[in-house]
């Protein structure tokens, strides 16, 4: 992948597609830095602590339903996952976190513009960056193999999953993730099966064993046993190329 700009990137919040109604986006993660300097040092020592990261964005005002203001104003206590996708292609970096939203500040300027800036703090697993096991927003109306995506490897570090469900139509349908060595023969990736879905709007995280095999080529499928007629949602895997631990 050549560099590129920023144009036509998405972000999912809780099973909303909130694209339209954001301005920016500003993302950070990583080991929160703990200061370690001793007195016979003339400059700052620092050491990795705990995982962390956060999501923050200017909103518009939009009070429709479903949009931004009705999404953000609440100020959910519970945890919220955040999806950052870099453009909409099968295979682009894409950002998650499990989050807690904890602001809504408003600003109407002198120019009439009103704005709210927002952030998402993470809860439990850091920022983490992986890959679009769907373009964008993908919509099954049968259970469906995807298309895969090659990360030219296998790795033993293990694995984990985002879910953004936007509307389901149907009784159930369930999304998984299935690894292959020569994307031929495809198998189900113990621990990266989402939970049954019966409607949306819905989001999840899951995550296989920290040292589990997660072969070269992946992709997402859906399955059912009552049948469904629509499924609106996206995927972004995080393969891990190291050992990592939560």
């Amino acid at each position: 992948m050549a560099k590129s700009s920023g144009l036509g990137d998405n972000f999912y919040i809780a099973g909303y597609d909130l694209s339209g109604d954001l301005g920016s986006v500003s993302l950070s993660g990583g080991p929160a830095t703990l200061e370690v300097t001793g007195i016979d040092k003339s400059a700052y020592e620092r050491i990795g602590g705990v995982r962390t990261g956060s999501v923050s964005w200017k909103a518009f005002f939009n009070p429709a339903i479903g949009a931004a203001h009705e999404r953000f104003s609440s100020l959910p206590t519970a945890d919220v996952i955040c999806t950052y996708m870099r453009g909409t292609a099968l295979g682009n970096p894409a950002a998650c976190q499990v989050s807690k939203q904890i602001n809504y500040d408003g600003t109407r300027a002198d120019s009439g513009e009103f704005t709210f800036a927002v952030e998402a703090q993470c809860n439990g697993f850091g920022l983490e960056w992986g890959q679009q096991l769907t373009a964008g927003k993908r919509t099954d109306s049968a259970a469906t193999n995807g298309a895969s995506i090659d990360t030219a490897a296998s790795a033993s570090f293990g694995a984990q999953a985002y879910l953004q469900v936007f509307s389901m139509t149907g009784t159930d349908a369930t999304v998984k993730i299935q690894d292959s060595a020569d994307n031929s023969s495809f198998a189900d990736v113990t621990g990266l099966t989402f939970t049954q879905v019966t409607a949306g709007p819905t989001s999840e995280r899951i995550a296989t064993a920290s040292g589990a095999t997660v072969r070269r080529y992946l992709r997402a499928v859906t399955t059912t046993t009552g049948g469904f007629s629509s499924l609106v949602f996206a995927v972004v895997v995080v393969k891990n190329q190291v050992a990592v631990s939560f």
